[in-house]
């Protein structure tokens, strides 16, 4: 891997561990949830501390720090350390924030830990969404003849919110919630079309198989996802990253939603520019159509 400078590395290795989380084995994948769950804690722990934390072996530890980018375990402690005191810093939050809700938390403490996260979700995907293939996604979706959008679950909802965009500016999409009909419809897409498939994990076996379908149609297949190497991010052929923050009494959060919904907003902004006139023009008409269902 090479070598970034120590702020740039210290400010994404939470996001790094979190992407690298799918293709760890179970035990550095214990080692990366223990880190994750208590960075600050981490950053204090010797090797062999948060291996018999982890239940795991010192072995599993150097394996861990080893696939996020690091040569040595203190590198990774400085990292964690560097990190934690600077959100803690930046976002004037104390280091009980970084911890998962728990029994014990007031509806305060939840508040905080909630709005923490997804604040951070959406800053640490701004930070490793990469522009030029925001590009490619955007250029492929203004020159679609149609575009085929699935996805399951918290997926499917933004899927939802990316369909409405764009048709509100005149393209024609879909948005499909039944599996069956989502690989129908791909099937049916050609060199003119997109697939685009939103999924956290980069796990879900319907979104894998719609891309696949896309793929195999001619058509460009678009990933939004939390891990790159995912079997989804490895079958689409543009993969739009984000950087959320999950944690076990979250699972499928807003964190994930809001930071996919980011995605979604940047892509669909990046359209509408292609197409300013024509776009606004929609927009206007599209607004002016539902303010007489409004009461005054």
């Amino acid at each position: 891997m090479e070598e970034a400078p120590a702020a740039q590395m210290s400010r994404t290795v939470l996001v790094r561990i979190r992407s690298e989380l799918p293709s760890l084995r179970p035990s550095e994948r214990a080692i990366a949830e223990l880190v994750l769950a208590d960075p600050a804690r981490a950053a204090t722990m010797s090797i062999g501390d948060l291996a018999e934390q982890g239940g795991t072996s010192t072995t599993s530890v150097v394996r861990f720090y080893k696939k996020v980018g690091y040569r040595g375990y203190s590198d990774l402690r400085l990292d964690l350390a560097r990190e934690t005191a600077r959100e803690s810093l930046a976002h004037n939050v104390p280091a009980e924030v970084y911890e998962d809700i728990n029994m014990s938390d007031s509806l305060h403490d939840v508040v905080s830990k909630i709005a923490f996260n997804e604040t951070m979700s959406i800053a640490d995907t701004a930070q490793v969404l990469d522009v030029d293939k925001l590009a490619e996604a955007v250029a492929a979706i203004s020159g679609s003849r149609k575009t085929d959008i699935f996805g399951v679950g918290a997926g499917g909802l933004v899927g939802q919110d990316l369909q409405q965009k764009l048709h509100r500016i005149g393209l024609t999409s879909f948005s499909w919630q039944d599996p069956h009909a989502a690989l129908a419809s791909a099937a049916l897409l050609d060199g003119d079309g997109v697939a685009v498939a939103i999924s956290h994990s980069g796990t879900t076996v319907d979104t894998v198989d719609f891309v696949a379908a896309g793929k195999a149609a001619g058509a460009v297949t678009i990933a939004v996802t939390n891990h790159a190497d995912s079997p989804l991010g490895r079958a689409a052929d543009i993969v739009l990253c984000t950087a959320a923050r999950e944690t076990p009494f979250r699972s499928g959060a807003m964190g994930s939603r809001i930071a996919q919904m980011m995605v979604v907003d940047c892509l669909f902004v990046g359209v509408h520019q292609r197409s300013y006139d024509a776009s606004v023009s929609a927009l206007k008409k599209t607004h002016a159509a539902v303010q007489g269902r409004k009461l005054a």
